[in-house]
This record gives C-alpha cells, sequence and structure tokens, in this order.
C-alpha cells in the first residue's frame, strides 16, 4: 500500500512538474525569440571608423522594432528615409549613441528621452513635421552638428543655450521669424544656416558669435543689418541673397575676410543678389572696400 501510495504521488508531482516546464518553456521561448530577434538586428552592425553602426535606412519602416532599443552598445544609428512618424521612449536607452540619423522621416515630435543620449555628437532630424523642439534636448551638451532643416519649426527651448560645443547649426527651411536667443549663447558656432525663414532682423547679439565663419540667411525678409555683425572677424561667407536689402553697413570693411562679391553659393566671399539695394552693389562696396584696403595698407 505504502509502495502504491507513494506512486501515486509521484504521478500527481510529475505531471505538476510538466505543466510548469511547458509554462517555464513557454516563457523561455518568448525570451529566446525576443533575444533572437535582437541579434538578428545585431548581426546587421558594422565597424565603421571604430563606431558600432546600424542602418536601417530606406526600409520603409513606419514603426522602429522593439528589438532596437536592446543594442545597448550601439553607437551610430541611421533611420534615415522611412516612413517613422514617431519615436518611442525606448530611444532613451541607446545611451551610447553618438549619432543619430532620423533625416527625411515624418516625426511630428522628437521623445523627452532624447535627452538622456549624453554622448549625442550629431543629431540630422531635418526633412521630418517637426513643429517644436523638447527641452530635453538641452541635456545633450555634447552635440557638434545638429540639422533641423526642412521642418516647420518657429523657435527652440532656451534650454539649447547649453550647447557650448555646437559648432554647426542647420535650421534652414523653417518658420522662425526672430533667431532664438539661445543661439546667442553658442560660443562655438562656426557654421549657421538658417536660410529660407521668416527673418526680417538680425538681432545685435550676433556678434556674441565671435567663432563665426559661415552665415547663410538667403530667402528672407531682412531689412537692414545691424553694425555688430561686422564685428565677426572669423566670417569668410556671409549669404544674405533674396531679402530686402537696400544697403549694408559702412563698416563692412571690417570684415577683412569678405574682399569678394560670390556668386556660386560655396564661394568664400559676400552673397548680396536680388535685394532692392538703393545704389549698384559695386558702388554700395566701393567705400567698403577702400576703407578694407586703407585698413589693410601697412603704415
Amino acid at each position: 500500500m505504502g509502495v502504491k501510495q507513494s506512486r501515486s504521488v509521484s504521478n500527481t508531482e510529475l505531471n505538476e512538474v510538466s505543466v510548469g516546464q511547458r509554462k517555464k518553456g513557454t516563457i523561455r521561448d518568448e525570451q529566446s525569440s525576443l533575444s533572437w530577434a535582437a541579434e538578428r538586428i545585431r548581426k546587421q552592425t558594422t565597424l565603421h571608423f571604430g563606431f558600432s553602426t546600424l542602418s536601417l535606412a530606406m526600409r520603409g519602416l513606419d514603426e522602429t522594432p522593439a528589438e532596437l532599443w536592446e543594442l545597448r552598445d550601439l553607437q551610430k544609428l541611421n533611420l534615415s528615409m522611412n516612413c517613422l512618424c514617431s519615436l518611442p521612449p525606448a530611444l532613451g536607452a541607446l545611451d551610447n549613441l553618438v549619432i543619430l540619423n532620423l533625416w527625411g522621416n515624418n516625426l511630428s515630435s522628437l521623445p523627452t528621452e532624447i535627452g538622456l543620449l549624453k554622448k549625442l555628437r550629431v543629431l540630422f532630424a531635418c526633412r521630418n513635421r517637426l513643429s517644436e523642439v523638447p527641452e530635453e534636448l538641452g541635456s545633450c551638451t555634447h552635440l557638434e552638428v545638429l540639422s533641423l532643416a526642412n521642418n516647420q519649426i518657429s523657435s527652440l527651448p532656451s534650454s539649447l543655450a547649453a550647447m557650448h560645443h555646437l559648432t554647426k547649426l542647420n535650421l534652414s527651411h523653417n518658420r522662425i521669424v526672430h533667431i532664438p536667443t539661445c543661439i546667442y549663447s553658442m560660443k562655438g558656432l562656426v557654421f549657421l544656416h538658417l536660410a529660407c525663414n521668416r527673418l526680417e532682423t538680425i538681432a545685435d547679439q550676433i556678434q556674441e558669435l565671435v567663432n563665426l565663419k559661415i552665415l547663410i540667411v538667403e530667402g528672407n525678409s531682412i531689412h537692414t543689418l545691424p553694425k555688430t555683425l561686422c564685428f565677426l572677424e572669423s566670417l569668410e561667407l556671409l549669404n544674405v541673397d533674396f531679402n530686402e536689402l537696400q544697403s549694408v553697413p559702412d563698416e563692412m570693411y571690417q570684415l577683412s575676410r569678405l574682399t569678394r562679391l560670390a556668386c556660386h553659393p560655396l564661394d568664400k566671399g559676400l552673397h548680396i543678389i536680388h535685394n532692392p539695394l538703393l545704389k549698384p552693389i559695386h558702388d554700395v562696396l566701393q567705400g567698403g572696400l577702400s576703407a578694407l584696403y586703407n585698413y589693410l595698407k601697412p603704415t
């Protein structure tokens, strides 16, 4: 009897163990499937200039694969030219990202968790549908290149003033009426692109950008240039084509690196065509160039 009772108990236990194993097996299968999916994406990564790189560009994605956010060691991520309308908060998990390319999607906003990407140095979010930028982006203080061109942005949060390492900022083709105040705190800027916005003036604070070499404000409605612009002695390219300028400051001679009129978009010098100048351009600049000559002439 004892043996039979023992055998009966054993059968019951075996049944319970069997059910438990099936449940655990299901959990393991789900975990294995998720891990396998993440591993499958990981196999697409390459080492590019020493960076762990993944390109999912031009895949027709309307949402990002959930497994993507497991790749914590990823440093360069290219999601450009897809159909993404949003990014999940899980983006913040990729805290080793150095370069993030979101160019050419349908993003109407960026998640606030983007501020967790403390190592981010380059962000391309151009050609989307962004109307605003999250204040948390200002926490990405190591950003060096930021492109928000071809969006619907009218302003920037004041938190971006903390981006002291930013050297290139592209805000062209947006809806900006006044240059955001935070920009004047970006002392490291070398390149500032504000073409095709709705600017009417440039504030005197432009003189704060002492390292600026390229300033592009073509295709706006700017009526006058501030005299303080002439304090930017590093300026090599100034593009004010297609504005409402009637004259230029007499102090232009102080811009010693703008010694020629430029025609090709990439040429250094002064771009000033298609403005309602009261005098022919050569007459407008003649005094300034003459003063520049006298200014540079050895005594």
